[in-house]
């Protein structure tokens, strides 16, 4: 069966995935029966359009990187209305992330959930402010509701401790997941001070003009909520989970570092202990002897202890074009190959 996808959202992520998708259409038939055509986009800056039989994404592409709006099968329609009167099964909610109501992402999925539509999404606003509302409102309507994006990007962290570690018990989970904050020590520890890594990660496109997110580890803290909530089962709120970024540290503590043959991460971490689930996001002095402690530059990383398995982690990239709409594509595909 052919999946007609929706996309809520072409920035970067739904660009990536519509790149990918055409690139690969022959091969994911090929390999693995997987037919799609993309019928629907909503986005703020492009417009509305929809087509039953596919929309010529080819040109929408190459029509927003002249900078112009959607110009055919237009539709007068907010996002909701895409949602409700597209024929689309699956609807990818790439819109921005709101991290205080999760909106309009929640309201997005609600809409799709109702009317019988699968959510693909990278968006951590509904994953960690309402993971289990979501999954639960999902499964009342026969649909799914399915986040590996949300995390490290295309590095598929979720898929692995559901997939592979299935049958360990993970006690704890301890990562790197910002790259904006571990590229900024990676520079520091070369000789930089702070504003100077901050300056550079923003030069490079790591940090936003804003960088308060990512620094403050308030992105880290909302993929540690979505871990604790999917990894570890608890339905613990974002505000369960302590934080304090990386803005007091100093050349400073970071040569006292290496003088105990040691350096500093932005650790997110998530641990069962004595009952209860403690969750956290602070900035760490971790041995050279330590996995995490050789992550450098943009890359993110994750530990996850088990019970048969020991220490697990997991490296690759958290953030980029193609790397989050991979992750897209992956959940996609489980869809249409898993789930059906």
């Amino acid at each position: 069966m052919k999946q007609n996808i929706a996309l809520l959202g072409f920035g970067t992520v739904g660009q990536g995935l519509s790149e990918i998708l055409l690139k690969k259409r022959t091969e994911l038939k090929q390999r693995y029966n997987y037919e799609f055509e993309i019928v629907a986009i909503s986005d703020l800056a492009w417009g509305t359009v929809y087509n039953p039989d596919g929309l010529d994404i080819k040109t929408m592409l190459e029509r927003v990187k002249r900078g112009g709006k959607f110009s055919q099968d237009v539709k007068d329609w907010s996002a909701i209305e895409m949602i409700k009167k597209s024929n689309a099964n699956v609807v990818c909610e790439l819109s921005f992330t709101n991290l205080e109501t999760g909106e309009p992402a929640i309201s997005h999925c609600k809409a799709a959930f109702e009317n019988g539509k699968h959510i693909v999404t990278s968006n951590k606003g509904p994953a960690a402010l309402a993971y289990h509302e979501m999954k639960k409102y999902a499964h009342n309507n026969g649909v799914e509701f399915l986040i590996e994006g949300t995390v490290m990007s295309g590095t598929p962290v979720l898929n692995l401790a559901e997939g592979p570690l299935a049958g360990c018990e993970i006690s704890a989970a301890r990562g790197i997941l910002n790259g904006t904050t571990n590229y900024m020590l990676t520079q520091m520890e070369n000789g930089m001070d702070y504003n100077e890594a901050l300056k550079k990660a923003q030069e490079l496109g790591y940090a936003e003009a804003d960088p308060t997110g990512d620094v403050e580890g308030y992105d880290a803290r909302a993929k540690v909520t979505i871990l604790a909530n999917v990894v570890m089962g608890t339905p613990i709120s974002i505000s369960n989970v302590s934080c304090k970024g990386i803005t007091k540290i100093s050349i400073n503590d970071i040569n006292e570092a290496k003088k105990q043959n040691s350096r500093w991460k932005l650790i997110g971490s998530v641990e069962k202990k004595d009952g209860k689930v403690l969750a956290s996001v602070a900035p760490e002095i971790v041995p050279l002897s330590h996995p995490l402690a050789g992550i450098m530059g943009a890359t993110n990383a994750i530990t996850f202890t088990t019970d048969l398995l020991g220490d697990v982690t997991m490296v690759g990239p958290g953030a980029g074009r193609t790397e989050t709409g991979y992750s897209i594509l992956t959940d996609l595909m489980k869809i249409q190959t898993e789930i059906k």
